[in-house]
């Protein structure tokens, strides 16, 4: 994840870092620049279609399929937005948890069971690794898929591993109670945590396995391409061949937002806006650490 100065104007607007949606778009945009002026050069020189009376009524319809297209984007980069606020606040919650679970063990084990606290010293930190790495699993992505993908095939396909750490820890949360080392009121006291890390990661899962809805984005994708494949044959009559950089501009401004809203979508990947899903859990590690 990136970590900037939102106040300092003069870097953002001049530094291009390597995940810029300008370095993404870059081909298509020389693509399309290209494009508008072959459209130009024959508009000009040789079709004229602009001239025609009853083609004003098209570019009219195209004014408005852009005001279309703008609140499908907006509504499209706001709904990713949420996803990706949620994994924040998601991972978030756990942060929170880990060092609520890491405290109540703090106090409810005597400090002479060093054994004890060693377990849990070790284990609540790998819960929060295993999480990371079963977020960024393809098999984790595709689970909810209806078509088959042979590519996961070569993946270890084994059981849920968040679910093994997590039932590690209420095994060895329920021998202290058999042990007498704590009261069952106590075990009360500690199963809200461990309770929420398995609803923690359900909750990333649903997130992780759950995209947009194909249509959806399909229909965006193809909107854009139409809207600026049609969109030089409006402005060449009027612009001349300074419509190639507007063109451009336009397709790349549409574009980014879609560019933007595919990376926040799934906030556990490896872009650059992406949760920083490696440094929360070694943050938890030492914050476990440090209490136990």
């Amino acid at each position: 994840m990136r970590i900037y100065n939102p106040k300092n104007w003069f870097d953002i607007l001049f530094q291009f870092h390597k995940y810029d949606t300008a370095r993404k778009l870059g081909k298509l945009i020389c693509i399309i620049a290209l494009y508008s002026a072959a459209v130009a050069f024959l508009e000009l020189n040789f079709l004229k279609l602009s001239e025609k009376s009853y083609l004003k009524n098209f570019y009219q319809m195209h004014n408005l399929l852009g005001f279309a297209l703008s609140l499908l984007l907006v509504f499209r980069t706001n709904t990713d937005y949420d996803r990706w606020w949620v994994g924040r606040n998601l991972w978030g919650s756990f942060v929170n948890n880990s060092r609520n679970l890491a405290l109540k063990i703090h106090s409810l084990i005597p400090e002479s069971d060093t054994e004890t606290r060693a377990y849990f010293k070790r284990v609540i930190p790998m819960y929060a690794s295993v999480l990371h790495e079963h977020l960024q699993s393809e098999s984790t992505r595709y689970a909810l898929d209806e078509n088959e993908h042979p590519e996961l095939k070569h993946l270890e396909q084994g059981k849920h591993v968040p679910n093994q750490v997590a039932r590690m820890l209420y095994k060895k949360t329920l021998q202290l109670q058999q042990q007498d080392i704590i009261t069952g009121e106590q075990l009360l006291f500690v199963n809200l945590e461990l309770t929420s890390f398995t609803d923690i990661c359900g909750a990333c899962e649903r997130i992780k396995n759950k995209p947009i809805p194909y249509s959806y984005s399909a229909f965006i994708k193809k909107f854009i391409f139409v809207y600026v494949m049609t969109l030089p044959f409006g402005y060449v009559l009027s612009l001349g061949y300074l419509m190639v950089p507007v063109v451009a501009l336009v397709f790349y401004v549409l574009a980014s937002l879609e560019v933007i809203a595919e990376e926040i979508e799934d906030p556990f990947g490896n872009d650059s806006n992406d949760l920083p899903m490696q440094k929360i859990s070694e943050n938890i590690k030492k914050h476990v650490g440090e209490i136990l």
